[in-house]
């Protein structure tokens, strides 16, 4: 499984539709989600593009990798407030999501997986 690229529309039947539920977090997805907010001029953001291909393919069948071009998708970087790239959102099934800021590096990122997303 490769990253998936999202656009606001593809983010609000995905994701949370936050038009019909502005006040409440609600995650619509049917397995856990780690969420790349980007710009394709991002130097780090290049640099951690293959580390999540390779995460997209291992955990392929229990995480969804997602990837926000944050110049495209302004209002959906906006409403998550970001400020710098690359930010990574994991979405938990249950609870709210976590941001994290910056390239981490593989290890780091496999961590979040397990205890946030996997609850390992």
């Amino acid at each position: 499984m490769k990253a998936i690229h999202l656009t606001k529309a593809e983010f609000l039947a995905k994701v949370a539709n936050y038009e019909t539920n502005p006040k409440e977090w609600k995650y619509l997805g049917d397995k856990p989600a780690l969420i790349d907010f980007y710009a394709d001029w991002c130097g780090p953001c290049k640099g951690l593009a293959p580390v999540l291909e390779d995460l997209a393919a291992e955990y392929e069948g229990q995480v969804y990798v997602y990837k926000i071009n944050t110049e495209d998708e302004q209002e959906l970087a906006a409403l998550f407030g970001i400020r710098s790239i690359p930010s990574l959102l994991f979405v938990p099934m249950h609870g709210q999501p976590q941001m994290a800021v910056g390239a981490l590096p593989k290890t780091e990122l496999k961590k979040g997986i397990e205890s946030i997303l996997l609850k390992k």
